[in-house]
């Protein structure tokens, strides 16, 4: 079998983000009069907002500094004003909202999309090197992370530069030099925030990976539960569960600690901003620089000011998050494919099922070749049983024939045409194909059976039960056929999954079936009449079946002996049997 879990390498360097900003502006382009509106809803929002503190400074003046001479009718013109421009720009803010939640929805379910259509065009090799968790990570947790950074930070970066260029505009109309203030205090808030970026951001892409890997150790062991609790490993595997899971608490607690440092020491410089004003407010009022009302004003502006830039340094963790969470997604994205068919591919049709290997070489690393110069002919309507020791090299066989993988060098043959030269889809079809591991997955029996002839009637998929041996069963059930299976069909023991997927073999109209010890699962009764009944259905088609039991396949055509990735011996059980070699030996072995 191939290696399924590779270890990983030390943890990348992030790309460039500018790079990955550009990508994530091209789904937001993709819907720009959304984007466009979303513009528009949010510069009149906050515009209105601005004209608050405006008119604030306008009634406090209108109140005065004498006793008894407040003009009242100005203060409720002003104050009225205020309500009906925070009322105007609190509804803008809705509508904001609402629209933005439409839109990175519309974005997270195309990139989902994407993912998931992607992973339908790799290579086998891939899912052989990854963990199945971490690849649902892709298309959870760092999608959603993408989706809150877009439905949440983007608006409120937006919002915050409005906010920030109107309030600079309106402090600059009313006192060029309390400005000057700000210029101590932003560029410290600047150079501060820019530091923590470079540091923060490599510990949220950790923070991703880590995750991931949890969740694909999680994944493992509750599949795994049975087998855990048999050898009794539960405090082994809680033991390995916590150092994993430290691992997760570290990289989220480093990511969050000094993602959650900006905040606060951006927040610790713009009050020093306050702090200033005041002071210097104070002089220019005494030296009747500037007015009561528009010092309070400029108060409230520079709030305004320096509060979207703290709010913009607390969101930068998010950011880094969303960033780092873009880049795994992307990775992904850009995984190549498997290899596109050959120009001129051909459709397979009319398939005869004359097999052939002509010396092939193949190894899953490059370093280590595991099929060694193999030969091997399987002619139409023949059934070929390859036996063979745990590593000698049969499922791999079947992973070439199947074109799951290209060997090294040689050539595969199909009734005299090479794989390489067929389409993979036509090749693939022309195999119906059985594993050890059964796959079923939510749905009724007869969706299930019918999985690979989608416009398979019902007396076809009841005939192929019968000859599975599984119809009697099903119709046991309360709904029969119409009976819902739980996922990966956990509501069935695991010998009646095996026989369903068995019916669903059957069904197809294949020249050729591959059954990868796909008995291994039921008893030697039943597995005795799907046999028979497997010969019956499968006439004249070429067959291929990898089994333990070589009681089994006593009836094989030919039976290839694989050894160390070579076919050491291949003939039918009589004549193994009286060369008395290595199949003899195999064969024996099991009835001593």
């Amino acid at each position: 079998m191939p290696p399924r879990f590779m270890p990983r390498g030390p943890i990348e360097k992030p790309k460039d983000r500018k790079k990955v900003l550009l990508r994530l502006w091209g789904y937001i382009y993709a819907h720009k009069f959304m984007a466009l509106g979303a513009v528009l809803l949010t510069v009149g929002s906050n515009l209105l907002a601005l004209l608050g503190p405006y008119l604030s400074g306008r009634a406090i003046d209108a109140i005065g500094l004498i006793k008894g001479g407040v003009d009242f009718p100005s203060v409720f013109f002003y104050c009225g004003l205020m309500i009906l421009f925070y009322a105007a720009s609190s509804g803008l803010s809705y509508a904001l909202s609402i629209l933005m939640i439409k839109l990175s929805q519309r974005i997270v379910r195309e990139m989902r999309q994407q993912v998931f259509d992607r992973l339908t065009t790799l290579p086998v090799r891939y899912f052989d090197q990854h963990q199945t968790g971490d690849i649902v990570s892709h298309l959870s947790y760092d999608i959603d992370t993408v989706n809150a950074s877009l439905s949440n930070d983007l608006l409120q970066i937006a919002a915050s530069a409005i906010t920030v260029f109107g309030s600079l505009i309106m402090m600059i109309a009313i006192s060029p030099m309390l400005v000057l203030v700000f210029a101590v205090t932003i560029p410290l808030s600047v150079l501060f925030t820019r530091y923590m970026t470079r540091k923060v951001r490599p510990l949220f892409h950790k923070r991703s990976v880590k995750l991931g890997e949890l969740n694909g150790f999680v994944e493992e062991i509750i599949s795994g539960q049975k087998t855990t609790k048999a050898y009794h490993q539960e405090e082994t595997m809680t033991g390995r569960f916590d150092v994993k899971n430290k691992e997760a608490v570290d990289a989220y607690y480093n990511a969050d600690y000094y993602g959650a440092m900006t905040g606060p020491s951006v927040n610790f410089i713009n009050n020093l901003s306050l702090a200033f004003i005041s002071v210097f407010g104070a002089i220019l009022f005494l030296l009747q620089k500037i007015s009561i009302g528009d010092l309070s004003s400029f108060v409230l502006y520079s709030r305004r000011f320096s509060g979207p830039i703290n709010e913009m340094a607390n969101i930068v963790s998010e950011l880094q998050s969303a960033c780092a969470a873009a880049e795994r997604v992307f990775e992904l994205m850009d995984q190549p494919p498997e290899p596109a068919d050959v120009k001129g591919a051909v459709e397979l049709s009319h398939v005869q099922g004359d097999v052939r290997m002509e010396s092939v070489r193949f190894g899953y690393d490059p370093d280590k070749t595991i099929i060694h110069n193999l030969d091997l002919h399987a002619p139409p309507g023949a059934l070929t049983a390859i036996v063979g020791p745990t590593g000698a090299g049969k499922t791999t066989l079947i992973n070439l024939l199947m074109r799951f993988y290209d060997p090294d060098s040689g050539r595969i043959t199909l009734d005299g045409r090479s794989i390489g030269e067929a389409t993979r889809k036509s090749l693939r079809l022309s195999y119906a194909m059985v594993l050890q591991d059964t796959w079923l997955f939510t749905g009724t029996i007869f969706e299930n059976l019918a999985y690979g002839k989608k416009d398979a009637r019902r007396e076809d998929v009841e005939a192929a039960a019968k000859a599975a041996r599984i119809h009697r069963y099903i119709m046991s059930l309360p709904n029969g056929y119409d009976t819902i299976l739980d996922e990966n069909g956990i509501n069935i023991s695991q010998g009646q999954k095996q026989l369903l997927t068995i019916a669903r073999a059957m069904l197809l109209d294949a020249k050729m079936l591959i059954l990868d010890e796909a008995t291994s699962n039921v008893d030697t009764r039943t597995e005795q009449q799907i046999q028979a009944a497997m010969r019956t259905l499968m006439k004249d088609k070429t067959c291929f079946v990898i089994a333990h039991r070589l009681s089994t396949i006593q009836n094989a055509n030919n039976i290839l002996v694989v050894r160390d990735g070579d076919i050491v011996e291949q003939g039918d059980h009589q004549a193994l049997m009286a060369k008395n070699g290595f199949y003899a030996s195999l064969y024996n072995s099991q009835f001593q």
